[in-house]
């Protein structure tokens, strides 16, 4: 297990959320990154935000979105950021969070969060076309997977949250 950066900018290259983690593996569905209960991140350059609770990140190949698994008390069991491809380079792994997130809560509801604000960013940031359509259809494909709990959404987090819990 060696540390990495997880960093998440936005269209334009602001930075967004960003903190360390430990590069847990690999398996058919990505690279697993864990961070431990304790964990400090930021939200660009904003102020120390402690993570009270473990979780880990999923970072597949060659697809639009990452995806937090969180433990039991979390309110949210699953949290997947529409992103492009996640890039690896010198420890880092980045993407630009595209804004839409597929949200699971610990009750089971699975809901597409922030709309608006892609509907807003397409026209402010003047995403592509392509960028568009693959936000989209990740989007989509999220959605029915975690609602069904298919693929990694099916309880493969469960081995790689234990090495951090």
């Amino acid at each position: 297990m060696s540390g990495i950066e997880v960093v998440y900018r936005k269209y334009g290259g602001t930075l967004h959320w960003n903190h360390p983690a430990r590069r847990l593996g690999e398996d058919e569905h990505g690279v697993w990154a864990g961070c431990p209960a304790g964990t400090v991140g930021r939200l660009g350059e904003g102020p120390p935000v402690v993570w009270k609770l473990p979780f880990v990140l999923l970072f597949p190949r060659e697809t639009w979105w990452t995806a937090t698994f969180n433990p039991i008390g979390h309110k949210m069991a699953i949290y997947c950021d529409i992103t492009t491809v996640p890039e690896w380079q010198d420890g880092e792994v980045t993407m630009i969070d595209l804004d839409l997130d597929v949200i699971k809560r610990a009750d089971g509801t699975v809901f597409l969060d922030d709309v608006d604000e892609f509907a807003e960013h397409q026209v402010w940031f003047e995403y592509p076309l392509d960028v568009i359509e693959n936000a989209e259809r990740s989007a989509t494909w999220l959605m029915t997977a975690v609602a069904q709990g298919t693929g990694p959404f099916g309880g493969a987090h469960t081995r790689w949250l234990d090495q951090v819990s």
